[in-house]
């Protein structure tokens, strides 16, 4: 019964760098793996990072790998992507949600990430 709202997208140029946060409402965020996802116009939502409850382990899609940081404060119920040397092909609405996304998940609102020179 998490309740999740992204924030943090905006336009920037190729090579430049965002952070987006994901705040959580819910008496266990703390319990959950959490994780980023994205989608392109025409293309289907994929997996960007995940993070475990503890926020010890993280895991990355091999396209963000090297350039992209999950981390999650579960004092503040926030889980973060930051976002280095972006890309246009990072250009996505960015969406976070448990992880793995079960059947019963909801989707938000997502934050738009435009990259572009």
């Amino acid at each position: 019964q998490v309740q999740l709202v992204e924030s943090g997208g905006g336009l920037v140029r190729p090579g430049g760098s965002l952070r987006l946060s994901c705040a959580a409402s819910g008496r266990t965020f703390s319990t959950y793996a959490m994780g980023w996802f994205r989608q392109a116009p025409g293309k289907e939502r994929e997996f960007v990072a995940a993070i475990s409850w503890s926020g010890i382990s993280t895991t990355y899609a091999d396209s963000v790998k090297g350039r992209f940081t999950i981390s999650r404060d579960n004092a503040k119920n926030t889980v973060y992507l930051q976002m280095n040397s972006l890309k246009p092909g990072d250009t996505a609405v960015y969406y976070c949600n448990r992880n793995p996304p079960t059947l019963g998940s909801s989707w938000g609102q997502g934050t738009q990430v435009t990259v572009s020179s």
